[in-house]
């Protein structure tokens, strides 16, 4: 995610860096490298204009030239002004509050393809995560297999979805039946997946409109396609206009290594960006916070993200579980194998040390070295895999002829199955050092960074 503007950013600050102090022309230099970053990204460029401007107002002033580090000065200025771009410390506006007289009622609108019955199956799995009853409601009776997808999503997370009554049915009934079938039913939420087009047309508007009307959802949220850009944004002023939005909800920024879309949004249509989509897993839907966003871009790394994503993969009984057992009868390669997979849970490795400060660095490390991959995790399961059950148990069984048959099994090496002893070793000790904490978890784990 956004690979390509933070490694141009970052070299246009490296210069800053290095100086002692800081000149007008120093200054300048670097926001015209900023601004040719920022148009490659395909910033809107009234956007990228007014953002230099707002970050040259603020780097020539006494806090940046009486300052014992003015390089670090000016980026933490593009860091405020960049989370200013996105939305600031509205948090608030970045949430979808449910209303305190059930159901809250939302609705999805947007065009054809870009992902609003996966980003509805999505909202209804961190909803339904939450303690929430959520009711999905397949109101796109245009696109063909529309409504048999987003059935089987729903059976998938184990969420009920609402289809059509028998024969023929516009998506104005559809909608007024799923909300009328929330209000009966006593679910929380109610989720409106409408028919998307493959172009804005007043047929679709006018529809839209009229189920906007019917229904009077309590949010009307735009999914869009990161990786359209600048026409993400035009997409956005249009339906805004027409339908009226409360908010956008970002797709596919795990295939976006640009980030136009997502720094123009906001300042050009007004619009609170929601939600973005990291990954086509159910859990792949992150509550989007523009400081964390700010921080990830200029490769400060987002942790807070990242605990709060372990912390719902990680089970606190799980947790105190294995705490208990490293500090009574051991933590055996069966426990470390659970935890691998658990890890895996979170997303690829690449995602999570997008997460961490320096991971850009790191990842490109891995990938040039021999270092642990998402390969190298699946390495260790074979290996393991090919151990057998008392080994797995008891370690210490593990003599020179059974590595040999287990790296023959595994079809790894001898050296690799040390390996995975030497990293298992290391996990044994950190178990022991969470028992002490009674199991507090990855969280604290991950703070430490």
């Amino acid at each position: 995610m956004f690979d390509r503007l933070s490694t141009r950013l970052e070299e246009a600050f490296k210069r800053l860096r290095s100086r002692g102090t800081l000149s007008e022309s120093d200054i300048d230099t670097t926001l015209k490298d900023v601004r040719l970053a920022l148009l490659e990204a395909d910033v809107h460029f009234k956007v990228v204009k007014t953002f230099l401007e707002k970050v040259r107002l603020n780097a020539i002033g006494e806090r940046v030239t009486a300052s014992l580090t003015p390089g670090q000065q000016v980026i933490k200025i593009v860091r405020e002004e960049l989370k200013a771009l996105m939305g600031g410390d509205a948090a608030g506006e970045t949430a979808v509050h449910l209303s305190s007289i059930p159901p809250t009622v939302l609705m999805l609108v947007g065009l054809q393809g870009a992902g609003k019955t996966t980003t509805a199956a999505k909202l209804a799995l961190q909803f339904k995560q939450k303690g929430r009853r959520v009711l999905l409601v397949a109101a796109d009776v245009k696109r063909p297999a529309a409504i048999e997808q987003l059935v089987s999503l729903g059976k998938g997370i184990g969420v009920e979805v609402r289809t059509p009554s028998d024969g023929p049915a516009g998506a104005l009934t559809v909608c007024a039946e799923g909300v009328q079938r929330g209000r009966e039913g006593g679910f929380d939420l109610v989720i409106l997946d409408t028919a998307g087009r493959l172009h804005v047309d007043d047929e679709m508007m006018q529809e839209l409109s009229a189920v906007k009307a019917r229904v009077k959802p309590h949010h009307c949220l735009l999914v869009v396609d990161a990786m359209t850009g600048q026409d993400a944004v035009l997409i956005g002023q249009r339906f805004h206009e027409t339908v009226g939005l409360d908010g956008v909800i970002l797709t596919k920024l795990d295939g976006d290594a640009r980030g136009g879309a997502l720094l123009s949004i906001r300042s050009v249509t007004g619009l609170p960006v929601k939600y973005i989509g990291v990954s086509e897993k159910p859990d792949g839907l992150e509550p989007f916070h523009p400081d964390r966003m700010a921080s990830r871009i200029l490769g400060m790394g987002d942790v807070l993200s990242l605990i709060e994503k372990a912390e719902t993969v990680f089970d606190r009984d799980e947790g105190a579980r294995l705490g208990e057992i490293a500090g009574k009868k051991g933590f055996t390669l069966e426990d470390f194998q659970d935890q691998i997979r658990q890890f895996k849970k979170m997303g690829s490795l690449d995602s999570i040390m997008g997460m961490l400060p320096g991971g850009k660095n790191l990842r490109e490390a891995m990938r040039q070295g021999a270092g642990s991959g998402e390969k190298d995790l699946a390495r260790v399961e074979a290996i393991i895999n090919s151990m057998t059950v008392p080994e797995r148990r008891d370690p210490s069984l593990l003599n020179g002829s059974r590595r040999k048959r287990i790296a023959a099994g595994s079809g790894t090496t001898v050296q690799d199955v040390n390996r995975v002893l030497r990293q298992f070793l290391e996990a044994k000790k950190l178990m022991k050092t969470l028992s002490r904490n009674k199991g507090a978890g990855i969280g604290r784990m991950l703070k430490s960074f």
